[in-house]
């Protein structure tokens, strides 16, 4: 009888994790995280997304989108996404270490499909100010995938980078206010991903331009959808600036 009731219990504790998010600038807590659906592109398509919670533990998360878009193949529809609530405001030169640990898998998805997997990182000269604003100097974003033949902003400018023990090729282009580096995993998917995040800070401050000066200001991670269909499943997140 104990044994049951504690069964009960946790069955109870999951089941409220597990929440359903589906109006377009939707968001909802996350544990450390918060979970956005960010349909910012939404008026380019036709289309359906919803993500949902389904577990948040110390820093660690787990969440699912799915999604169905059609029309403009070029266009991004929405980024949903779960950004940290706390891991920002740590200047890159004071950063130690900013381990990160991503086991992902798409449950479904339609053939074609045009998205990305991705990190959406934002930096500016000040500790405090809101993803693509104008506080906003640079975008670094980390594609573990790309299917469809999507390309980031911008131009590729270099190719073969060895970092994280994957390979990548460099973008880099202008969006608004801010320069955005997109580095495209050179292996295909990668869908489990354990990296340290400052050999990607390092190799931008060494190799384009970036002040070490510069703030973290955001962290999020999640998928832009082109057009196509597809369930993705985050089966574990973290992420953490040490200083």
């Amino acid at each position: 009888m104990r044994f049951s009731t504690l069964t009960a219990l946790v069955a109870v504790a999951a089941s409220a994790t597990a929440q359903t998010i589906s109006g377009q600038y939707d968001c909802e807590p996350a544990g450390a995280y918060t979970l956005c659906q960010n349909l910012w592109g939404k008026s380019a398509g036709v289309g359906a997304q919803n993500s949902t919670l389904l577990s948040a533990s110390g820093n660690t998360v787990s969440w699912r989108t799915v999604w169905q878009w059609q029309n403009n193949p070029n266009n991004v529809k929405s980024y949903a996404n779960v950004e940290h609530n706390t891991a920002k405001g740590v200047q890159l030169s004071k950063l130690t270490s900013a381990p990160t640990a991503w086991q992902w898998v798409y449950e479904t998805e339609s053939n074609p499909i045009r998205a990305d997997v991705s990190y959406d990182i934002w930096t500016g000269t000040t500790p405090n100010g809101q993803p693509a604003s104008s506080a906003s100097s640079f975008e670094i974003m980390i594609w573990l995938s790309g299917q469809g033949g999507i390309q980031p902003v911008g131009s590729q400018i270099q190719s073969g980078i060895e970092l994280a023990g994957h390979t990548w090729n460099l973008w880099r282009g202008p969006n608004a206010n801010w320069q955005v580096l997109s580095f495209v995993s050179a292996d295909g998917d990668i869908t489990d991903f354990n990296a340290d995040l400052k050999d990607f800070f390092d190799f931008i401050v060494q190799n384009e331009g970036v002040s070490s000066s510069q703030f973290v200001q955001a962290i999020q991670t999640g998928t832009e959808p082109f057009t196509g269909s597809a369930s993705l499943l985050t089966q574990s997140f973290s992420v953490a600036l040490n200083q």
